[in-house]
């Protein structure tokens, strides 16, 4: 009996891998987990007990309900800084690495985050990372939290200049930092439709699984 099926889409924030990766699991009828959620989660729970996110958030982590993936303050610029600070704690991705697997060994799934591909499930079926430039992920994350309302060119520097520091401390954190795995697919999302996006993780997937 062969395994269930595990694809992980990594990359950077607002690179359009969230938007991936639910479109796949919808294609090929498979659960899809956001982990980055997890860890948005954590720092909600830190943010709203009067903690710094930078602080030990372990038994936050530990402590996490389900209640807690269905808020809808978990998308706001001060939980984006949240949650790469509790990130990158080894204490917190420690209690919540069981739950990611779990999830995705029992039926199968597609995962999105930042290191699916590198730490939680090195032996993926098929790997991806994507990516954009800073400007590019800039703007989606404004449509994201604000929709179509206009953003001054001051308020676009200040939010690139945003992402770029969250980069570097993803990229650069010494437990389960954002990188590439050797074996992933990269794709490039600037300039792409979110259906030009899936129909390209389709061509890699259809080696080993068709999307229909």
């Amino acid at each position: 009996m062969s395994r269930p099926l595990v694809i992980a889409v990594d990359g950077p924030a607002a690179a359009g891998k969230g938007t991936l990766a639910k479109a796949l699991a919808a294609r090929l009828g498979l659960p899809y987990l956001d982990t980055g959620l997890l860890y948005r989660a954590v720092a909600r729970r830190m943010v709203n007990a009067g903690l710094d996110p930078a602080g030990d958030a372990s038994a936050q982590a530990q402590a996490l309900q389900p209640e807690d993936l269905a808020r809808t303050d978990l998308r706001v610029p001060e939980i984006d800084r949240g949650a790469s600070l509790v990130a990158a704690q080894p204490a917190v991705r420690a209690a919540l690495l069981d739950r990611q697997r779990v999830f995705a060994t029992q039926t199968g799934a597609v995962v999105d985050g930042r290191d699916i591909g590198t730490v939680v499930f090195p032996d993926a079926d098929v790997k991806f990372f994507i990516t954009a430039s800073p400007r590019t992920r800039a703007l989606r994350r404004h449509r994201q939290v604000h929709g179509e309302a206009l953003l001054a060119e001051a308020e676009l520097e200040a939010a690139v200049a945003e992402i770029v520091v969250r980069d570097s401390r993803d990229s650069s954190r010494d437990t389960a930092p954002l990188v590439q795995a050797v074996d992933a697919v990269l794709i490039e999302t600037d300039g792409l439709s979110a259906e030009q996006v899936l129909e390209k993780a389709c061509e890699e997937v259809a080696r080993r699984k068709v999307c229909s």
